[in-house]
């Protein structure tokens, strides 16, 4: 097909400016960016959790335009957070609560929150879905059966939340572990076609464990909605240059698949993809990691070059190489969550110092 767009849904926290925890105030928000002439139906929304909101960039070829969109994106959120009174930041887990989660009133979420109990109230998790364009559900089972040992990676890369609740979790992505709780959520062994992937998710939905495709939390799946294979498995990322990495990167791994390259991992088992995952959440970029190719334990550093090998011509198709050879060595020296940590040591161990310099970041582009 013709070259590949891709775009990016990215979920931020609403901040109170005085405690700086949790504040469930999107109704405002969405009200203030109607106001402010943002379309809520194509560029910002609801989540499940009243604290959350979402913001959607349309489909486009080039990184710098995605990158573009991103801060656009998070410019015209944080001006409607500022007129309701509160403020906007990227971070995968809520650093200090602002009491019990509150759910959005809609009839979907009220019965989700009903259904799933306690593993739906952690929900309020945020992270960053890159949706990349294919031709139809073959090819994008295709992408999804190969891509299962790489995407821990991404996680790795992306890794934003060792904060949850005014305590460091000691992991690096703990928005992951929370998501992971739900039923239809994680990684998947390969489907083998579109029929075996649809068949699959309706016995999911079936038992239960999922109430709608839209519930189908796998670690990359078909949209429900859109022609594209989304990439789920990732943390929202403070930086927008970190966000942008994190979706070339996927982008490239799908073109790998299904433009010509392949990837050299094999059918891993599910067990195999949990410790994978488990470890990207656990560490980030700052320990080892298991390799893809490999199936042993590699220092993370090792893993990133290995991918890069990986999708070396997907990058140079698209013009992306040196935008990932740039910022690699950025998050290989300093992630997301090595950013927070930092914040937290420059401050004496204060989760709200953690909170002021995420709202920084988030909004200094």
């Amino acid at each position: 097909m013709d070259r590949r767009t891709m775009g990016v849904e990215e979920e931020l926290i609403l901040v109170d400016p005085e405690t700086r925890a949790a504040a469930p105030r999107a109704e405002q928000v969405l009200r203030r960016a109607a106001e402010q002439g943002m379309d809520p139906r194509e560029e910002l929304d609801h989540e499940l959790f009243a604290h959350q909101l979402e913001t959607r960039t349309p489909p486009v070829t080039r990184a710098s335009e995605l990158h573009d969109h991103l801060v656009r994106l998070r410019r015209c959120a944080a001006r409607a957070a500022e007129a309701a009174g509160v403020l906007t930041a990227a971070s995968g887990a809520v650093p200090l609560p602002g009491g019990p989660p509150r759910t959005t009133r809609d009839d979907r979420y009220l019965t989700m929150v009903e259904t799933y109990g306690e593993v739906a109230r952690p929900g309020g998790t945020c992270g960053q879905h890159v949706h990349v364009r294919v031709a139809d559900d073959d090819e994008g089972v295709r992408a999804i059966d190969a891509l299962g040992p790489w995407l821990p990676v991404l996680l790795a890369i992306s890794a934003n939340s060792p904060f949850y609740h005014g305590r460091d979790t000691r992991y690096a992505s703990w928005r992951s572990h929370l998501w992971a709780q739900w039923p239809s959520a994680g990684p998947t062994e390969a489907f083998g076609s579109a029929a075996a992937y649809h068949a699959l998710s309706g016995q999911l939905i079936a038992s239960g464990a999922a109430m709608d495709p839209g519930m189908l939390y796998f670690d990359a799946r078909l949209s429900a909605h859109q022609p594209t294979v989304e990439v789920r498995i990732g943390d929202v990322c403070t930086d927008p240059d970190d966000a942008t990495l994190v979706a070339v990167l996927a982008r490239a791994l799908v073109c790998s698949v299904l433009d010509g390259g392949g990837l050299t991992a094999g059918p891993w088992r599910a067990e195999l993809l949990r410790a994978a995952r488990w470890r990207a959440a656990r560490y980030g970029l700052t320990d080892r990691l298991l390799d893809p190719a490999t199936r042993m334990l590699t220092p993370a550093r090792e893993v990133v070059a290995r991918l890069l090998r990986a999708v070396t011509d997907q990058l140079d198709a698209y013009e992306d190489t040196d935008l990932v050879r740039d910022a690699l060595p950025r998050v290989l020296s300093e992630g997301g969550a090595s950013r927070q940590r930092a914040a937290y040591e420059r401050s004496g161990g204060s989760i709200p110092a953690v909170v002021d310099d995420l709202v920084r970041r988030t909004n200094g582009s």
